[in-house]
């Protein structure tokens, strides 16, 4: 029979407890959010939801074509030009999702014949970008700058480092100034996915890379997403202006892909404004991610410090992890659920969110019903 094999896969899930299932949420809901990557507070702010109107309202509900074509609009542009200002590039390319994103930054930057040494926990989409690379791929211990020294030695021809600079599982930040030392040592790029650091991390939200003093090098590539901090949709590439003409001329998930809508591109550009405006907005988000670590290991619960806005509360399994945020949802949380193969270390765990616009109240009850749920 067709596709009788996938009878036996989902069997292996249940076993494993291991299914997923999508659950649409309604737009109101009483449910308390620390589960989704909305950082700062942005995706329902006033400014950013009249920005997405205001935009679909001038140029459409949809883009019409691929960036090459007629998916480039007078937003996209400037959307570009302030990005990578305020993150302190030279340049960048905005793409339909930070997937796409990163698809396109390793797989334009490691041609045939390159080494890429990607980081043990690094997420899905550099990892696809790896596997559809023309490079050889080799896969090097977590946060380990001597271990990106030692896969780059003996290699004589192009490389790059790939690395998330906030890593999504459990919130830790990649060591930049080691591994950018370890690649100019080898003369490799490195290419950073600053996803979880954008909005949360460096001068006024600038990113983790403008904190380590990497922004603007010749040698440093930066994706990020507009769908977390900026709370909107779609990716971005910030890099050398070269690099970014590259990408646009043989990057396949530009070329082939529609552009991104314009009420994404309005709504990340006016939070960008406001979080320029507003830059203690990213320093609270960590504020908040600190308070919870504090208040559930003091719960006795096994939380892992927190380097942004990310905080992971390990599971005893992949069942009760399920069941913890389901029993969480109940009470009125609503908390993420990370389990293989999503966790590298096979470790099951809840996944919480540290917004910028949680209430000191707020922040107890989420860490009160996460205490009185546990398995």
């Amino acid at each position: 029979m067709a596709f009788g094999w996938i009878d036996e896969q989902a069997e292996l899930r249940r076993r494993a407890g291991l299914v997923r299932t999508l659950r649409p949420r309604a737009a109101d809901t009483p449910l308390l959010d620390l589960a989704s990557n909305d950082y700062l507070g942005l995706a329902r702010h006033p400014e950013v939801t009249e920005g997405a109107a205001r935009a679909a309202r001038t140029w459409g509900g949809g883009s019409t074509g691929s960036r090459l074509v007629t998916g480039t609009t007078g937003l996209h542009t400037e959307l570009e030009r302030e990005l990578a200002a305020f993150c302190g590039f030279e340049a960048a390319l905005v793409f339909s999702s930070g997937y796409a994103a990163n698809l396109a930054a390793v797989t334009v930057l490691a041609p045939h014949g390159s080494r890429i040494v990607s980081d043990a926990g690094n997420h899905a989409s550099l990892i696809d970008g790896c596997r559809l690379a023309r490079g050889t791929t080799q896969v090097v211990a977590h946060s380990d700058p001597d271990a990106v020294r030692k896969a780059l030695d003996g290699h004589d021809g192009p490389a790059v480092a790939v690395s998330d600079t906030v890593f999504s599982v459990d919130g830790d930040a990649a060591p930049l100034t080691g591994l950018a030392e370890a690649c100019r040592e080898h003369g490799a790029g490195l290419v950073l996915d600053d996803a979880h650091g954008l909005g949360v991390l460096g001068d006024g939200g600038r990113g983790a890379p403008h904190t380590a003093g990497l922004a603007g090098a010749d040698d440093v590539v930066v994706t990020v997403t507009l769908s977390k901090s900026l709370g909107s949709q779609g990716g971005a590439v910030l890099g050398p202006a070269r690099v970014i003409e590259h990408l646009v001329n043989a990057a396949r998930t530009f070329i082939f892909d529609t552009g991104l809508a314009p009420a994404a591109a309005g709504a990340a550009l006016a939070a960008l404004r406001l979080l320029r405006r507003e830059p203690g907005r990213a320093a609270r988000a960590g504020e908040v991610a600190r308070e919870l670590h504090s208040r559930l290991t003091a719960a006795g619960l096994e939380a892992v410090r927190p380097d942004a806005a990310v905080v992971s509360v390990r599971a005893p399994s992949p069942e009760q992890a399920v069941r913890w945020a389901a029993d969480c949802r109940a009470a009125g949380l609503s908390v993420g659920c990370f389990r293989p193969p999503s966790v590298p270390d096979g470790v099951s765990r809840l996944r919480l969110t540290a917004r910028a616009d949680l209430s000191g109240a707020e922040i107890e009850r989420a860490v009160r019903v996460i205490g009185e749920t546990r398995p």
